[in-house]
């Protein structure tokens, strides 16, 4: 950047200049006042020139160089105006056109005329007319030129082939010299009333708190002297104001550099008396710090208090800018109409009030214990976007957020503003945004410079904040009551899905695929499988799936969060760090240099670049905790350089809540199905024995999602050398209850079998335990034998059917018949009389024995029946066991369209023909 500075001296044109003659479009404006005139219409007795390059910065050094240019020539009057405009074109210039923007300020007897010159002539030609024509003022383009119509006494464009220059003058307004503000005279009953003569009382506070001096305006105020006072604190004597929802006091007041306002004091009587007070913190030669505070009566508080800024003398005196809403006035016409767009035009007015370098705005949780930054400018605003800090005084805690705050250098206080640490910020001045008394935000702007700002720019943005405090908080509830809204509809869908399951990997989809892209970036799911049990990391998504891969080898590696039972989500900043140091390490070997700082992860391939950026950002771990234990966590995060808002968090806490009990149910149906599965593959055979010279199929459906077996059971087992034993059988109903029976027939069988007793001998035995069950026994229907194949090719067996479905034998001719009577079931009578048939099969016949689950196949009022099984069975011819029993099943299947209700079992035994041995 250049500049000069020559008093008194006609200036020549600072722009460049072609081969060509200039080319003067008619301005726009109204009063435009020729260049070629300039000379003629006043007398220029000062200039200043400056050129400033295409970067966001130069707009800030273009508002600073404007405003000393004018407060040195002494036009402070006119100075916010100039910088207003002033920051409008250069950043017309440097940021939308994307040139070098030349600044030129003329002082003459009139007033002052400002240029800014860009170099991009080749845009629109502004066509003269009414300011509303230029769009609106929300349009990055045109919101210079009609801020000159509005600001300016005078303002136009000029054109060149290489240049486009838009200027304005403002003209300054009579004033009598030397005044800093001043007052129209006023009649004398006009003026307000104060004592004969009126006392200033001025009282020092040192470092504890304790009155050090005490004037004798004071003592005539309050009634005190000086030795009843001195070593008393201030707070003895004070009535402070205590408004709901502020917990500040005189106590916190008076360890401000400044502070003004009105509280009252007890005087001698004690009665209170209203005071306006002005304090300052001083520091002496010695370095102790302590407080002057100057008091008057309230009613005379025009003595102490900073005039607030009035309108201008200009035609905005008009009786239509009188009756402008001062809310619009400082945020302009139309106002956002979404929260998110207010805060940001509400910092950028702010900056631009104050001609700060930055601005922001933090919004106050509902228990005012923290604030979040929900708007910028001028800061790396993803970085800070929904960052908290604590409100309470302490360090790297908002402890000025209750009240107007001025820091001239923030060197001198680090930590006193955490959002400004590290961004270059060095005076700041802050205020709070107030509804009813209670804390709803805080409004800030910092500069890059020292001692920028002081109580009468903290009035002034306080006066602003007031004007925005209730549109803000009503914006936010409005905001506030959509997220409950959309909250409450995904929690609902959230819980239909988690109850739509109970498989324990899909649960664990679920939980991160509902988080992941709706309330974080990326999300991981630990498991703890017991109270002994490390955490374990069982699942990863993040919204990228390529980054799916990189994130899992990050968290392997490092140790997971602590498994903490308390409610919440609290911070977990390993995933970043160790994300980062891994990925500079990486950098600096691609770069030949060494391995960089030391850090957890040590081997296999490092994340790269990409994975850090995305684990980056603040990382959250939430307990799962079901039925008052943890059963793993949820961990979500966001990429580099962003937070998490108060309200996505709550949500997550909520949706962790119900994720947890969703994943418990999961593993304890996982477990108990896992229990219910083996004990019932107990109740089956584990395997069929190989029969020479027989063929044995069995094919088993038990009814029931889930279930293995049911009250059906079927078994074949060798009882003696050549002999085998077989059964199929049906307990009278399903599940647990019937399972039970089954299990005591099988096992029974098979050690009455192998003791050596016959067949009936057996079943009665049998009867008698069932029977012995009491209230738990069920009546068994049971089809039991014993098989003997013979040299010859054939095969001998002795048969009980005991209530059962009789067996069907099928020659090779064809025919169908019975192999066995009907005898009574067990378990309903103690006595029993059963007897055993001999059975012949030849080679080629079958012996097809089911439960009636086959024959009681329905489809409405038709049933497969006896007669139907045996007419499937004549089809059967020349087929092999196990072609017989899936063709018996095949035509169960596909006799009803409906699932089958009951149990099946098909147990097929078939002696083959000579010819094939």
């Amino acid at each position: 950047m250049t500049s000069g500075l020559i008093p008194g001296e006609q200036p020549p044109d600072p722009r460049p200049t072609s081969g060509l003659p200039p080319q003067r479009r008619g301005p726009v404006g109204h009063g435009t006042m020729p260049v070629e005139n300039r000379s003629r219409s006043s007398v220029i007795t000062a200039r200043a020139a400056a050129s400033f390059e295409p970067v966001g910065r130069s707009v800030a050094s273009a508002r600073s160089f404007v405003r000393d240019t004018l407060q040195g020539w002494g036009f402070a009057d006119i100075i916010d105006d100039a910088v207003v405009l002033t920051s409008e074109l250069v950043t017309n210039a440097v940021i939308h056109a994307g040139t070098w923007a030349d600044l030129l300020c003329l002082r003459c007897d009139e007033g002052v005329r400002i240029e800014v010159t860009d170099r991009y002539p080749e845009r629109e030609v502004p066509l003269q007319g009414p300011a509303a024509g230029m769009g609106s003022p929300d349009r990055e383009g045109g919101r210079g030129l009609q801020l000159c119509a509005a600001l300016a006494g005078r303002w136009g464009v000029e054109y060149t082939p290489a240049h486009k220059t838009v200027w304005f003058q403002l003209d300054v307004p009579d004033r009598p010299v030397g005044a800093r503000s001043a007052g129209p005279a006023l009649p004398s009953e006009l003026l307000p009333i104060a004592d004969a003569r009126v006392r200033v009382a001025v009282v020092q506070i040192d470092r504890i708190g304790a009155i050090s001096s005490w004037n004798e305006d004071a003592e005539e105020l309050f009634g005190y002297t000086t030795d009843q006072v001195i070593g008393k604190p201030l707070t003895d004597l004070a009535a402070w104001p205590h408004t709901p929802g502020t917990s500040t006091g005189i106590a916190e007041a008076l360890q401000l550099s400044r502070w003004e306002g009105s509280y009252g004091i007890r005087d001698t009587s004690g009665r209170v008396v209203p005071v306006y007070a002005s304090h300052l913190r001083v520091r002496d030669t010695d370095g102790d710090p302590s407080t002057v505070c100057l008091l008057v009566r309230d009613h005379e508080r025009a003595v102490l208090q900073t005039p607030l800024r009035g309108p201008s003398a200009d035609s905005a005196g008009s009786s239509e800018s009188q009756s402008t809403d001062p809310f619009e006035v400082f945020i302009g016409s139309p106002a956002p109409d979404d929260l998110d767009g207010l805060l940001q035009r509400t910092v950028e007015r702010a900056r631009d009030m104050l001609d700060g370098d930055s601005a922001f705005l933090l919004l106050a949780t509902d228990d005012e214990t923290e604030l979040e930054v929900r708007a910028s400018t001028g800061l790396p605003s993803a970085r800070q976007r929904f960052a908290r800090v604590p409100v309470e005084a302490g360090s790297g805690r908002y402890g000025s957020a209750r009240m107007p705050a001025v820091h001239e250098d923030l060197s001198a206080l680090p930590g006193a503003v955490p959002l400004l640490n590290g961004t270059g910020m060095r005076s700041v001045v802050t205020v709070p945004l107030k509804v009813e008394g209670r804390l709803t935000g805080s409004l800030g702007v910092a500069a890059e410079g020292a001692g920028r700002y002081s109580n009468e720019e903290a009035l002034r943005l306080q006066f602003a904040a007031d004007r925005i405090a209730l549109a803000v908080e009503s914006a936010r509830l409005g905001e506030l009551e959509r997220l409950r809204r959309g909250s409450l509809s995904f929690l609902v869908e959230a819980s239909d899905l988690l109850a739509g399951t109970l498989d324990r990997d899909q649960t664990l989809a679920l939980m991160a695929q509902m988080t992941v892209p709706t309330l974080a970036t990326w999300c991981a799911v630990y498991t703890i499988a017991d109270q002994a049990s490390e955490p374990y990391l069982s699942y990863v998504l993040h919204e990228d799936e390529e980054l799916i891969d990189g994130i899992k080898s990050l968290l392997s590696k490092i140790a997971p969060p602590d498994p903490v039972p308390a409610p919440g989500a609290r911070v977990w900043s390993a995933p970043g760090e160790v994300a980062h140091q891994a990925a500079l390490r990486s950098s600096m070997r691609s770069l030949g240099l060494s391995s960089g700082p030391s850090g957890q992860v040590t081997s296999g391939i490092g994340p790269t670049l990409t994975t850090a950026s995305a684990v980056g950002g603040e990382t959250v771990v939430l307990p799962l905790v079901a039925r008052n234990r943890v059963i793993g966590m949820l961990t979500l995060g966001k990429p580099t350089d962003e937070h998490f808002r108060q309200e996505i968090l709550e949500l997550a806490e909520d949706l962790s809540r119900r994720a947890a009990l969703a994943l418990d149910n999961a593993r304890l149906y996982s477990e108990r199905t896992a229990i219910s599965q083996a004990l019932q593959r107990s109740l089956l055979p584990p395997e069929l024995p190989e029969i020479n010279g027989v063929e044995v199929e069995v094919i088993y459906r038990a009814a029931g999602e889930g279930n293995e077996v049911g009250g059906d059971f079927y078994d074949l087992f060798p009882i003696s050398d050549g002999a085998y034993g077989f059964a199929i059988g049906d307990v009278c109903g399903t599940g647990p209850n019937a399972a039970a029976v089954t299990g005591l027939a099988r096992h029974a069988l098979r050690l009455l079998a192998r003791e050596g007793l016959s067949g009936p001998a057996v079943l009665e035995r049998l009867n008698s335990a069932i029977l012995d069950e009491g209230a738990r026994s069920r009546f068994l229907t049971l089809l039991y034998g014993e098989l003997r194949p013979r040299e010859d090719g054939s095969a001998d067996l002795k048969v009980v059917c005991a209530g059962h479905p009789l067996p069907l034998r099928l020659r090779q001719d064809g025919t169908v018949e019975p192999a066995a009577d009907p005898q009574p079931l067990l378990g309903v009578l103690e006595d029993l009389e059963l007897y055993e048939q001999t059975v012949t099969l030849d080679p080629g016949d079958v012996l097809l024995c089911v439960t009636d689950g086959v024959t009681e196949r329905r489809e409405g009022p038709r049933m497969l029946g006896d007669d139907g099984l045996a007419d499937v069975l004549t089809t059967c011819t020349g087929l092999t066991a196990g072609a017989v029993a899936a063709r018996i099943m095949r035509a169960v299947e596909r006799f009803a369209s409906d699932a089958p209700s009951d149990d099946m079992a098909i147990l097929a035994m078939r002696v083959p023909e000579l010819h094939q041995e």
